[in-house]
């Protein structure tokens, strides 16, 4: 009898399966796709007017769940793909702004619960493939020549096929499990982005003699679906945790035919569609091995899309929907992203969800949902959603507030309602960046989001208590250490 099925989009790859204890057989397997910088208004099913095809993932919100008013922890990939794994804020770490590099040691603490430790516990089996970005040793800087600990193995994962970090990144190798394919003997010169005539945007450095940009997104889509086929066929009594955090539509932007001139929103346009595309091949193979309805999938983004002004001007896309801003920003295109869930026989499909929802939900959720108990000191940020999954009310350990943090480290803190930014400017990669607060003025920002969702309207000065009591919160969830 095959178990339930959970699939979250994000990466997947090809491992033996590592025999063990039998989990109870109403356990569902789960897989996690997440894209990485796709927009919240690149998909069909949230953006009608979207300049992109995308078939599989509007198939996706029309069999499952579409929630509206989902968010990345951070407005950029290493903290959030920290604090989904850890239910955890990333800035309570020694990263306080931006990203790690691709020779960076491992930010995820020695010993603290992931997603993949947790569900190992509950007897899953648990593989990841796709982008790391997480860190990879504990020396100043990752020596590839030795074991990658820690890294995904210590995280909790059995078997992990990958790239250490983003796909513009240096080294460009393949990492398997503790180690690498091949070592980075050769080098590249780096490339200019498609904005300036371009081959896509990546820098310089060493190299596998056989990485090549463009093979990367399709590798990862062929490891995932042949391991669901041999999971399927080997051990389908046995539940399964795939993590797949895909490295695309991240630069650099390198669509491969038949997706060349498949949209209208050029290079990243393609791109995306050969993403929806790699999304289309994991539902193929669930429905191939007769696995699709014991499946609980999920497809999400890491945050917003890399988007600028121009671009939504020249090709009439707007990648983030109508939301202020793009990746990195504390506005709401920089963390307000796609989340989808299709559960059949659980979750209610064709339903559209305004609940809060944040990435660090998974980790209490996923729990809940395998009778795993949170320890002390474990996903500390971390609501659960099951009830929310089922088509139920929000449950009492749903999430009624939520924080926020830019790439350059800005906070933002979400109440009902209001969104209070603690400065001004957009803490990210839209100008101005940063503003200096001028005498008698306001110090921060404060949006209602019901009545001003583009969050033009700032109410700072005029709601001097809601400053007041929000930038209290904040403090309080900062001193604690936790917001559960």
């Amino acid at each position: 009898m095959h178990m339930k099925t959970v699939v979250i989009l994000l990466g997947l790859a090809l491992c033996p399966l590592v025999q063990a204890q039998e989990a109870p057989a109403q356990r569902p397997n789960i897989v996690l796709i997440m894209a990485d910088d796709l927009g919240w208004g690149d998909a069909g099913c949230m953006n009608p007017a979207s300049k992109i095809p995308t078939p599989n993932i509007d198939r996706v919100a029309a069999e499952g769940m579409r929630f509206t008013d989902a968010h990345s922890p951070s407005a950029v990939c290493t903290p959030t793909r920290y604090g989904l794994l850890t239910g955890r804020y990333a800035w309570r770490t020694r990263l306080k702004a931006w990203v790690l590099g691709g020779e960076s040691p491992a930010l995820i603490e020695e010993g603290r619960s992931t997603l993949a430790s947790m569900l190992s516990g509950a007897g899953y089996h648990t593989f990841g493939v796709g982008k790391w970005h997480l860190g990879l040793g504990s020396a100043k800087s990752t020596d590839f020549s030795m074991p990658l600990r820690p890294g995904p193995i210590s995280c909790g994962f059995d078997t992990y096929f990958g790239i250490p970090a983003s796909l513009d990144m240096a080294p460009y190798v393949w990492i398997l499990d503790e180690g690498i394919v091949q070592q980075p003997s050769a080098a590249l010169p780096g490339e200019k982005h498609r904005r300036q005539k371009g081959a896509g945007f990546y820098r310089k450095g060493a190299a596998a003699p056989d990485f090549r940009m463009h093979e990367v997104l399709p590798r990862v889509e062929s490891q995932a679906v042949e391991w669901i086929e041999r999971a399927a066929r080997d051990n389908p009594d046995r539940p399964f945790f795939c993590y797949m955090p895909l490295p695309a539509p991240h630069t650099p932007w390198v669509p491969v035919a038949p997706h060349l001139g498949s949209s209208a929103a050029g290079w990243y346009g393609d791109f995306v569609h050969q993403v929806d595309s790699v999304i289309g091949s994991v539902l193929d193979a669930l429905d191939r091995t007769g696995m699709a309805s014991n499946t609980l999938l999920i497809v999400t983004s890491d945050n917003g899309s890399h988007w600028l002004q121009a671009d939504e001007k020249h090709f009439e896309h707007l990648a983030n929907g109508d939301w202020r801003g793009q990746k990195a920003d504390i506005h709401e295109g920089g963390h307000r992203v796609p989340f989808l869930v299709r559960w059949p026989g659980k979750a209610p499909a064709g339903v559209v969800r305004a609940d809060l929802v944040c990435l660090t939900d998974l980790f209490a959720t996923f729990a809940e949902l395998t009778e795993q108990p949170i320890a002390e000191g474990e996903a500390e940020d971390s609501f659960s959603m099951l009830s929310v999954l089922h088509g139920q009310e929000a449950g009492p350990s749903a999430r009624s507030e939520v924080v926020h943090h830019s790439g350059a480290g800005v906070f933002a803190v979400r109440s009902g309602p209001w969104k209070l930014i603690l400065g001004l400017g957009s803490g990210g990669f839209t100008n101005p960046k940063q503003v200096k607060a001028i005498a008698g003025g306001p110090k921060g920002q404060l949006y209602n989001l019901e009545l001003d969702p583009s969050e033009s309207d700032n109410l700072w000065s005029e709601q001097p208590e809601i400053v007041t009591r929000l930038t209290g919160k904040l403090n309080a969830w900062r001193e604690a250490g936790r917001t559960r």
